[in-house]
């Protein structure tokens, strides 16, 4: 990776040391902009792993391989604690992690049914995650968990196709809408009251998901809960960022196209770099 004016050394003490994240590709960014928006004194390194983009279709041997090599990088790289910005990768690969880099503290994330499950009224709720996320253990043993808690009817849906028209910066076209549709409206007509955005990419389609919906039916995602528990682990471990005047730096980096996330970055924003692997 070519160097910039951004290096996180070594030498640098564990406060100022950045907090790594990683994804499949630019969902992760949901994320990032969530821990940068709570903790804006962080330094950060996100690596969006898109040359291996979409994780969702892929076998868990190769999720748990790909999610090895991300945290070596991050790791490489300094980080202080490592965020697993991504459901399929959590749901996957997040015990191998922990258990491997025993030291390193990771935050993951997983489809926000606890709060859906708990706010709604008709006790029906819609979620939308890749196929990996949906057929896992984890996911599994949740959702048992609230549909028993809650007598709870959960629609779930494999959001085929969309992370790929995402990643290839289709986002707006007609058949992302011709797809959304096609998961949506089925939800809607069951009754859901909740719908649960179950992938970090899918976020950046709210803006057509809202289209579609009624707009009773409230759409929920777990990137602000993230950001909260990962300030939450690192005041626990004594690694926060100590001098609260300083403005964080801040890295992405891709593994495949750097223009698409580059399309993602937020505007005018100094304290960015974003560069090839």
């Amino acid at each position: 990776m070519e160097e910039t004016g951004i290096n996180f050394q070594a030498s640098s003490s564990k406060h100022q040391a950045p907090i790594g994240l990683f994804d499949s590709g630019v969902g992760g960014t949901t994320i990032w902009k969530e821990v940068v928006a709570l903790m804006p004194n962080e330094n950060t390194l996100f690596l969006a792993d898109n040359k291996n983009a979409p994780y969702g279709e892929k076998s868990k041997e190769e999720i748990i391989a790909l999610c090895d090599a991300n945290t070596q990088f991050l790791l490489a790289h300094h980080a202080k604690i490592i965020v697993v910005a991504c459901n399929t990768a959590t749901t996957n690969a997040i015990s191998f992690l922990r258990n491997r880099y025993k030291d390193v503290p990771f935050i993951g994330i997983e489809p926000a049914i606890k709060p859906a499950s708990l706010q709604s009224v008709t006790k029906k709720i819609g979620v939308l995650a890749t196929r990996s996320t949906l057929s896992s253990d984890l996911f599994a043993k949740t959702s048992e968990h609230w549909k028993q808690e809650e007598d709870l009817e959960m629609i779930e849906q494999v959001g085929e196709g969309l992370i790929e028209l995402i990643e290839s910066g289709r986002m707006e076209s007609t058949d992302m809408t011709r797809l959304l549709r096609k998961y949506l409206l089925p939800m809607v007509a069951e009754g859901i009251d909740y719908l649960v955005l179950g992938c970090t990419h899918y976020p950046y389609l709210l803006p057509q998901i809202r289209a579609i919906l009624p707009a009773n039916i409230k759409v929920i995602d777990s990137g602000y809960a993230v950001a909260k528990q990962t300030r939450k682990v690192l005041a626990e471990k004594g690694l926060l960022q100590q001098n609260t005047d300083v403005i964080g730096q801040h890295r992405w980096v891709a593994s495949g196209r750097l223009d698409i996330l580059q399309e993602f970055a937020p505007q005018g924003m100094a304290s960015l770099q974003i560069e090839k692997k």
